[in-house]
């Protein structure tokens, strides 16, 4: 079951306003046929607006969608050949599993015999063969997700929209679930645009990810370079730096730069270029920290200072989390600031450690005025090594958040009567959504 594959996806420059709200600014994405592309951000980045301008659920204010050469932004829905997997489901009640997997099917006339054929096939690959006579009410979470996701694939669609799929089942099917996407997109190569909220799913399925803040594009690379090489702060700090540290430059040494953090020296990769005297953010991923204490080594070195060269952090533990094999501390710094970090070691509250990092494991970027875009105060005048590999995003001011997940097809979603209050970003899309897919 493979349907017309294509060679390739653009947006350019895709723009989209509600009113004075820009949810969506200047979108630019290359997508290649079979990818899986995850949309990934905070509610209010803009990636729900992205997927359902892709879908044609809203019109665009600027810009344009381009499908093999074609410019497809000015289609109907149903005219784009796009199958979507919404986050409620959407599936009708009082139908069986079959009759909602061939309702498309059905809609679009093809024949009995082969829509037929087609529906057995899908409902084999997701598992709910068994299942085909009952209706949605009868059926998990998990099912009912596998009954939409098999409703979008027999249509044979050129591109598959997912928007948040998993966010309404429970951690044990989400695992389950995430694992039966990525198997049914490695089996069909299906083109898939994914939008998600979570780090950890995005990571474990799509090729690329696409970073947004306030509908802008923060960072595009593949789940390596955005986990391990965050284009700026922002990005860092959604993809797990939770330890975020504001500090003073004191030195360079050649790719890493000295930082001073609550009257102790620091040494961390410089991301951004950044100068002697330059305000900065250090941004440390819990598993990178390791706490020493008394005489004792860091665990996987040699010596008290680590591989930084520094003598620690000072600290101390205030809360202990029990995770298995390993703890979960939060610590606070001589100047009152609070760092998290993982060990083996078992430690109390109120005991003293010294907090170590690998330099390389330690990035150093501008501050920025927040909003992703770094001031310059303290740059170089030009980058150095070790600077940022992804564009600097353009500075603007934080927007309310974007139009929420709801389904503007789905009457059941359309959003509540505000009487005279100022209409809500939700129901600005809704109003927006072209008459001819409300249905």
């Amino acid at each position: 079951m493979t349907g017309a594959r294509i060679s390739t996806l653009r947006l350019a420059g895709v723009t989209r306003s509600f009113g004075g709200h820009q949810a969506l600014r200047g979108l630019d994405l290359e997508i290649s046929g079979g990818e899986f592309v995850a949309l990934l951000g905070p509610s209010g980045c803009g990636k729900s607006t992205a997927l359902n301008c892709l879908a044609g659920l809203l019109p665009l204010t600027g810009g344009g969608i381009f499908l093999d050469g074609e410019r497809i932004d000015q289609l109907a829905p149903e005219r784009r050949g796009f199958g979507m997997v919404f986050q409620n489901y959407a599936l009708f009640p009082h139908m069986t599993v079959r009759n909602n997997v061939g309702f498309g099917l059905k809609m679009a006339k093809v024949p009995k015999a082969e829509a037929a054929e087609r529906v057995t096939r899908a409902l084999d690959m997701v598992q709910l063969a068994a299942h085909a006579h009952k209706r949605p009410g009868q059926l998990s979470g998990g099912q009912q997700q596998r009954v939409a996701i098999a409703r979008a694939i027999v249509l044979e669609p050129r591109l598959v929209l997912m928007d948040e799929p998993l966010s309404n089942l429970d951690a044990a099917l989400r695992l389950e679930m995430r694992a039966e996407i990525r198997r049914l997109h490695q089996r069909l190569g299906l083109t898939t645009v994914y939008v998600t909220h979570d780090q950890e799913e995005a990571l474990s399925l799509a090729d690329r990810l696409v970073v947004l803040r306030d509908g802008r594009t923060q960072q595009i690379g593949t789940p390596e370079e955005v986990y391990s090489r965050p284009a700026n702060r922002y990005v860092a700090s959604f993809m797990g730096y939770r330890t975020l540290l504001d500090a003073t430059v004191t030195g360079t040494r050649g790719p890493h730069v000295v930082v001073d953090i609550a009257g102790s020296p620091l040494v961390g990769l410089d991301r951004d270029g950044v100068a002697a005297g330059g305000r900065v953010t250090a941004a440390i991923r819990p598993e990178d920290l390791d706490a020493v204490t008394g005489d004792a080594p860091p665990d996987g070195t040699s010596g008290t200072s680590g591989t930084s060269g520094t003598p620690g952090l000072p600290a101390t533990v205030e809360v202990v989390e029990y995770h298995g094999r390993e703890l979960a501390v939060q610590a606070r710094l001589t100047d009152g600031r609070r760092v998290h970090f993982r060990t083996r070691k078992r430690l109390a509250p109120d005991e003293s450690v010294r907090l170590v990092a690998p330099a390389d494991r330690v990035l150093v970027f501008a501050t920025d005025d927040g909003d992703g875009q770094p001031n310059d105060l303290g740059k170089r005048p030009s980058r150095g090594p070790g600077a940022g590999d992804g564009p600097a995003p353009e500075q603007s001011a934080p927007e309310a958040g974007e139009p929420g997940s709801r389904d503007p097809r789905n009457p059941a979603d359309a959003p509540a009567d505000e009487g005279a209050k100022e209409p809500s970003e939700k129901s600005r899309e809704a109003r927006d959504i072209p008459k001819q897919v409300a249905t």
